[in-house]
């Protein structure tokens, strides 16, 4: 996976601040550091799950895309060889002749 910013889980957790007269409260630093760190684990996690659909459906997307190949083949041969005659032709064929026939 690519890495996306410069921070990882792991440079937050390691991360050290010095302590100066006027600082921040450290035991609020860790606690939002840990907020912060749950966040990129959600993230990375979410991440993960949405590259794998991705791969999941370009394999999809190439299927279908084999088979709309393979059938406009099939239809470029078909409709350079003779035509055919369908059911429906020779059903109409049929009931004109059987009218021939009965009227007769």
């Amino acid at each position: 996976m690519e890495k996306i910013g410069k921070l990882d889980v792991h440079m937050i957790l390691n991360k050290e601040f010095n302590v100066d007269f006027k600082g921040y409260s450290a035991s609020e630093v860790d606690a939002f550091l840990d907020l912060v760190i749950q966040d990129y684990q959600k993230f990375n996690l979410l991440l993960g799950e949405a590259n794998q659909q991705i791969e999941q459906l370009q394999r999809i997307n190439a299927q279908y895309q084999a088979k709309l190949i393979e059938t406009q083949g099939r239809l470029d041969v078909n409709s350079t060889a003779e035509p055919t005659v369908n059911q429906v032709d020779l059903l109409k064929r049929l009931a004109k002749l059987e009218q021939e026939v009965y009227n007769k």
